[in-house]
C-alpha cells in the first residue's frame, strides 16, 4: 500500500489528539485526586462508585437511628431507676407507719411524703426525650401516666393514657428491634382488677384510717411492684446492650464501605503522577515529529 503524506498527516494528528486526550486525563484525576469525574470516564467503576455511597449513606442512617435508640433507652433506664427509687422510699415508709407505737400524728406526716413520693414516680414515668414520652408506647406526644384522684382529692389510682405496642427501630437492611416503649406493664395489672395504682391508693387509705395492720399488709407487695419495675429495668437494658453492639458492627461496616470507595474512587498520586509524566513525554515527542511531519513540501523531494 502507498503511503502519502496525507495519510501519514492524517495518522499524526490522531495520535497527537490521544495523547493530548491521555495527558489531560490524568491531569484531571491528579487535579481532582479521583479515579473518574464523569460517567463516560469508566461507567462500570462509577456505577459501583455510586453504589457504595448509597451504602454509606444508608449506614450512616441506621447509625443515626442506633445513637437515637441508645440515648431513648439510656433515658428510660434513668427513668426506672429515679421510679424505683421512690417506690423504695414508699416501701421505708410503710415500714415505719407499720409500727403499732407510731402516732396518728406521724403517720399523718408519712401520708404527706408518700404523696410526694408517688407524684415524683408518676414524674419520672412520664419522662421526655426529645419531646416524646418515653412510656407511652406508639403514642408519644401524650403524657401516658395520671393519677387519679376523687372529688375530695384523694388519690384512687394512677391510669394508664398510651398504647400497649412498643416503638419499633430498623438497625440494619432487614433488621428491626423493638424498644420496650409501653408504659402500662410498670403498673403490673393484676387478674383480680387491682395493679400499682390501687395498692399505693390502699396505702394512703390505711394511713387515713391509722391502720397499721394494712401497712404490714401492703409491705409485701410492694415488693413485687418493686421487682416488676427492676425486671422491666432490666429488659431495657438488654436491648441497650444490644444497640451499642450494633453501633459497633454499623462503625465497623462504615469504616470498610469507606476504604472500598476510597481503594475506588481516590487515586494513587505517585503512580498518577507517573504515567502523567509518561504520557506528557510521549505528548511533546509527537509535537516534535510534528515538525517534521508537517513542514514536508515537494521542496524536500528535489
Amino acid at each position: 500500500m502507498r503511503i502519502t503524506d496525507s495519510m501519514m498527516t492524517s495518522s499524526y494528528l490522531r495520535n497527537l489528539s490521544r495523547n493530548q486526550q491521555n495527558v489531560q486525563k490524568y491531569q484531571n484525576q491528579l487535579s481532582s485526586m479521583k479515579e473518574v469525574s464523569k460517567p463516560s470516564d469508566n461507567p462500570l467503576l462509577v456505577s459501583e462508585i455510586m453504589n457504595l455511597k448509597t451504602s454509606i449513606t444508608q449506614n450512616e442512617q441506621y447509625q443515626t437511628t442506633i445513637e437515637d435508640a441508645i440515648s431513648w433507652t439510656s433515658m428510660q433506664d434513668s427513668a426506672l431507676s429515679n421510679a424505683s427509687n421512690s417506690l423504695m422510699r414508699i416501701k421505708t415508709l410503710v415500714q415505719s407507719a407499720a409500727n403499732d407505737t407510731m402516732s396518728e400524728e406521724g403517720r399523718t406526716a408519712v401520708k404527706a411524703e408518700i404523696e410526694t413520693e408517688i407524684a415524683t414516680f408518676v414524674d419520672a414515668l412520664n419522662t421526655e426525650f426529645g419531646g416524646r414520652h418515653i412510656f407511652g408506647g406508639t403514642e408519644t406526644t401524650t403524657v401516658p401516666f395520671v393519677i387519679e384522684k376523687d372529688a375530695d382529692g384523694k388519690m384512687t389510682g394512677i391510669s394508664y393514657q398510651g398504647t400497649d405496642e412498643n416503638i419499633s427501630r430498623e438497625i440494619a437492611s432487614g433488621v428491626t428491634v423493638q424498644i420496650p416503649s409501653s408504659g402500662g406493664g410498670l403498673l403490673n395489672e393484676q387478674a383480680d382488677g387491682t395493679n400499682l395504682g390501687s395498692l399505693l391508693s390502699d396505702v394512703l387509705q390505711g394511713l387515713d384510717n391509722n391502720n397499721a395492720d394494712a401497712m404490714r399488709d401492703s409491705l409485701g407487695k410492694l415488693d413485687k411492684e418493686i421487682d416488676n419495675v427492676v425486671t422491666s429495668r432490666t429488659e431495657i437494658g438488654a436491648v441497650t446492650n444490644r444497640m451499642k453492639s450494633a453501633l459497633a458492627r454499623n462503625e465497623s461496616q462504615e469504616l470498610g464501605l469507606s476504604e472500598m470507595l476510597s481503594s475506588k474512587e481516590d487515586i494513587d498520586f505517585a503512580e498518577k503522577y507517573m504515567q502523567f509524566n509518561m504520557e506528557f513525554v510521549a505528548y511533546q515527542a509527537s509535537l516534535q515529529m510534528g515538525t517534521r511531519v508537517l513542514q514536508t513540501t515537494i521542496l524536500d523531494y528535489l
